[in-house]
């Protein structure tokens, strides 16, 4: 332990080891600094505990801001009163725990007045995406997370959370400003938001916590990127880029959404503001280029419960939206979500001063249900075919032209006074999260490393442990055994000569994915007929993360018919694909192609965001997917399913040979299903978009859609399918 005078009042106190970090903590005093020495720090608890002053912070700092790594088991927490950390970087590892940072010590020893900056947390996270923990919780009075950077989490569980617990403080007053968020891939449940403020247990009285000048970066772990429960807070001047999701008044009231920036770049999903509950303010916000609907629109006004419990959904009243700009977007929705339970439209409220110019010239109004309670005044919609509204809203043509920060206004001087204001800044990247730290690059995507020639018959399993991630590894015409399945951790591609016969010849399983790996296949042929033992072509294992991908091109798979189960694509719990894309294959005499089974009621899990099947062919095979989303949670963008031009013939299991449930976008469009099970498509949750058309079914039952979540008409598109009786 190094010990420095810093002024004479204070001390500098450089520790190497843990027990030294403890002995620092419990000497150190008002204006003392204790360095943790530049190196990896692994299976570090960090406990941080004392009483400085306003003026005399007690801080903990790296020796070099970047060069102290908090790895393995490791978290941190806060105990006392202005405690100040700084230049730490957790990365290559979990927290044992559900916090990685807190701002507690214990239910005892709360953090206030304390503060964390630039501090780095990226993919600090659990294996199993099931595994819950918050990155950073805020709990007291009076605290600050500022100019820090937080990216990659994978598991469930809030990036930031502000606790409000009965008991504790809850007129919280923290700040959270120009903090960088930066990408944090789709979850496949609920508990996927970047920021939430409060639960609904405490959420009618006030945080008066300030979001303020972050930049939320793909932030798109589900449908909430900033989640408030609990009123007064302000969120300001926040700039939100391609991120899927909204900023979500979910609970409380009298909150304050102004003077953000939301730039969708027509990103499926993209939304701005959703507005609940009473006294809410959204004004002077710009929304640029935002593709989602419904929930996830430029801006929605949600329909209420009459007489909610506390955690449903609390009639909007009082609302003001103005001030606004929607440009490029796809929809603003009110009284969304209106159904059966939701009946309590939005009343007292005041939609003013908006421009608004739709995607391609369409309007973006869309009204689910009574708006007769939202007074529409001094807006202006740029011209379009049929209005949805007509009075508040002007129709006139509109010129838009981009200015000096970057944002689309009208040239019309007679328009300067309607929508977002011209002063607004967009926070740049300088001015957020820590300077001296950048992310390692992602891994690297198929096809963007060498390309590896293999001779026929050499060893294939070889070849894998001495590729590299975004290898090829080319083959030549001939066959290739497989013993046993490979291990890929790395994305890798295995491609063949289009129309050589480049096969490979399999006794067991192709491929195991784990961590970090992902497997695209090019033109080959896989002769699985000699399979003797129940196994599967790919088999993802569990505690597999980041997400991964997997894609099938020009693929024929001979599986063992009845000698043997062989699955194609089976996904272990706990692990998420954001995409399996099957094209120009043929799968024959196997059992289900893609297996991808939900879990844990009620929180929705389901194991792909999108599977696509495109102009392939099945062949006696048990199923050719059974996709499966469980739950009623509405927190999720997905799963989407995508079958076309394909062939199904001689398939099916117990009279089904296909099914999708939960999925919120079917399209099975332009197949022939021949002497096969049906097609069996159930909603579950949501406002599901199905459309099964120009299918021809010969020998096959009609497609089936079971409505479990829903009780009104049939919500599908069945148009154009051409159903033959079997023989």
């Amino acid at each position: 332990m190094a010990w420095g005078a810093n002024p004479a009042w204070a001390r500098d106190m450089r520790v190497d080891d843990q027990v030294q970090f403890k002995a620092a903590v419990k000497q150190a005093k008002p204006g003392d600094t204790i360095i943790l020495a530049d190196g990896e720090w692994r299976d570090f608890q960090i406990v941080f505990t004392g009483r400085g002053t306003a003026a005399a912070p007690i801080t903990l700092t790296a020796q070099t801001k970047g060069k102290v790594l908090i790895t393995g088991r490791s978290n941190l927490r806060l105990g006392g009163q202005h405690l100040l950390v700084s230049g730490l970087v957790f990365k290559n590892g979990a927290s044992p725990t559900d916090e990685v940072i807190s701002f507690r010590r214990d239910s005892k020893a709360l953090a206030t007045d304390s503060r964390i900056t630039e501090v780095v947390i990226d993919g600090y996270s659990k294996s199993d995406r099931r595994a819950e923990d918050i990155w950073v919780a805020l709990y007291g009075t009076g605290n600050r997370v500022d100019h820090s950077h937080f990216e990659g989490k994978t598991n469930t569980g809030v990036t930031l959370a502000v606790i409000r617990k009965a008991g504790d403080p809850l007129d919280n007053r923290h700040r959270i400003d120009h903090n960088y968020f930066g990408p944090r891939p789709t979850l496949g449940s609920n508990g996927g938001e970047t920021i939430r403020i409060g639960t609904s247990e405490e959420s009618l009285s006030a945080s008066n916590s300030i979001v303020e000048r972050n930049i939320f970066d793909r932030c798109s772990g589900e449908v909430e990127i900033v989640s408030v429960k609990s009123g007064g807070n302000i969120i300001r001047e926040n700039l939100v880029l391609a991120s899927q999701g909204a900023f979500v008044l979910r609970h409380g009231n009298g909150n304050r959404v102004e003077r953000n920036i939301f730039l969708g770049r027509n990103v499926a999903d993209t939304g701005g503001v959703r507005v609940i509950n009473r006294d809410q303010i959204v004004r002077d916000n710009y929304f640029e280029g935002l593709a989602g609907s419904s929930f996830k629109s430029a801006i929605s006004v949600m329909n209420g419960v009459p007489h909610s419990v506390i955690n449903r959904y609390h009639q909007v009243a009082n609302a003001l939206i103005e001030g606004n700009s929607v440009i490029d977007s796809a929809r603003i929705t009110l009284a969304a979500g209106a159904d059966a339970e939701r009946s309590a439209p939005p009343v007292d409220s005041r939609f003013a001063r908006n421009l608004i110019v739709g995607t391609k010239g369409a309007d973006p109004f869309r009204a689910e249900g009574e708006i007769g309670g939202i007074a529409f005044a001094g807006n202006v919609e740029a011209t379009v075919a049929n209005p949805l509204i007509t009075k508040g809203v002007e129709q006139r043509a509109v010129t838009l032209a981009r200015a000096a920060n970057g944002l689309l206004y009208p040239t019309d001087p007679a328009l300067a006074a309607v929508g977002a204001p011209r002063d607004l800044q967009p926070v740049t990247r300088e001015e957020v999260g820590a300077s001296w730290y950048s992310a390692a690059a992602g891994e690297a995507a198929f096809g963007t490393g060498r390309t590896i020639a293999l001779p026929a018959g050499a060893s294939l399993a070889d070849a894998v442990l001495a590729s590299h991630a975004g290898d090829t590894l080319a083959l030549a015409p001939g066959i290739y055994a497989v013993a046993a399945p490979i291990t890929l951790r790395h994305r890798l591609t295995i491609a063949g000569h289009k129309g050589s016969g480049t096969t490979l010849r399999l006794a067991d399983g192709l491929a195991r994915i784990e961590g970090g790996g992902g497997l695209q296949l090019e033109d080959i042929d896989i002769d699985a007929s000699g399979v003797r033992a129940d196994t599967a072509l790919v088999a993802v294992e569990s505690g597999v993360a980041p997400n991964y991908n997997l894609a099938f091109g020009g693929v024929s798979v001979r599986g063992p018919g009845k000698a043997a189960r062989l699955d194609g694509v089976v996904i272990a719990p706990g692990t998420f694909a954001d995409a399996i894309d099957i094209a120009g294959s043929r799968f024959a005499d196997m059992a289900t192609v893609f297996v991808g089974t939900g879990e844990q009621e009620p929180k929705g899990w389901y194991p792909v965001e999108r599977l696509t099947i495109e102009g392939s062919a099945f062949d006696r095979v048990a199923m050719v997917a059974d996709l499966l989303r469980k739950g009623t949670d509405e927190s999720t963008f997905g799963p989407r399913f995508a079958m076309t031009g394909s062939s199904v013939a001689d398939s099916g299991a117990d009279g089904i040979s296909l099914r999708v449930s939960g999925a919120q976008h079917v399209r099975i469009a332009e197949n022939s299903f021949t002497h096969s099970g049906a097609i069996d498509v159930i909603h579950s949750v949501g406002v599901p978009d199905t459309r099964i058309t120009g299918n021809s079914f010969a020998g096959t039952p009609a497609p089936r859609i079971e409505e479990l979540a829903y009780k009104g008409p049939l919500r599908a598109d069945l148009s154009g399918n051409v159903v033959e009786a079997r023989p």
